[in-house]
């Protein structure tokens, strides 16, 4: 019994250190891990310089064998520290974590396959879980619903722009003609584009006076144009902030490995189990 209990302990210890971001552990453990990450990718970009490669490669070499290594150690300990294995294998950070892993084993066999250990840049994102930055992705959720709710705005604004677009490039097509470069309705329309949204490419320019006034119209419009879809997905996303609030915890279930719990929640919302709260 002694034994069980024990056991228990040292499984809730090791997924309170590797799951939970709220606590210190946890906090140290994940840190530790981000900058092992950061430290890779530096070392996958230092080794495409030709010169650095070919000078300090054996110690690249070894530096990326002992972040591997570590990050190999961690894949399984983060298997082990939940009941239900499967959950975290086939979840997303799962198979980012395994992604992460195997390029470097696989370039002992595969020419070139290491350079796809860059993709150790997709952890980050667990950056979320330290930081709470949790807020953050369900604000880009909103901002993707106020996208949706205000496309038919947006749309009927675009196309006021496109026809536009097309008669000020018609115009221009007949106060500046081809000796100017205007040399045809579509290439004309191209510049309208251009100046309307103050890219400004400058390949093609106007040279009248009346063409230059028109330019000019158009230019100080394109301010005011950008600013109408900002407005349009702002008072949307406004309305959809105000639908919702954002839970900020960051507890995992050691035993389904479930998050998104509500603030102050005891139990999984999935499974029940304790997420120790006490």
């Amino acid at each position: 019994m002694s034994k069980k209990t024990s056991y228990k302990t040292w499984k809730d210890k090791l997924h309170e250190i590797i799951y939970e971001a709220d606590t210190p552990a946890g906090k140290s453990f994940d840190v530790i891990i981000l900058v092992m990450i950061l430290a890779s990718i530096i070392l996958v970009m230092l080794e495409s310089v030709s010169y650095l490669n070919d000078k300090y490669a054996s110690l690249f070499n070894l530096l990326e064998w002992i972040i591997t290594i570590v990050f190999t150690i961690e894949y399984f300990l983060r298997i082990i520290a939940i009941n239900k294995p499967k959950k975290y294998i086939f979840s997303f950070f799962g198979i980012i974590d395994l992604l992460s892993t195997i390029p470097k084993y696989l370039s002992i066999l595969f020419v070139g396959t290491h350079a796809l250990v860059a993709l150790r840049a997709l952890r980050l994102l667990r950056i979320f879980r330290i930081l709470k930055l949790v807020r953050f992705v369900g604000a880009s959720n909103n901002l993707v619903k106020a996208l949706r709710a205000s496309r038919a705005k947006i749309s009927v604004f675009l196309f006021a722009v496109l026809i536009a677009s097309i008669i000020l490039g018609t115009v221009m097509y007949l106060i500046e003609g081809s000796e100017h470069g205007f040399n045809s309705i579509p290439k004309s329309v191209y510049w309208c584009i251009v100046t309307l949204t103050t890219v400004g490419y400058g390949d093609i320019s106007p040279e009248t006076p009346l063409g230059q006034l028109i330019a000019s119209i158009i230019m100080i419009l394109g301010y005011g144009i950008i600013a109408v879809p900002t407005g349009i997905v702002s008072a949307e996303y406004t309305q959809q902030q105000s639908k919702e609030k954002l839970p900020l915890n960051t507890q995992h279930c050691g035993n389904c490995n479930t998050d998104n719990h509500l603030d102050g929640a005891k139990f999984c919302h999935k499974c029940g189990e304790d997420l120790h709260n006490e």
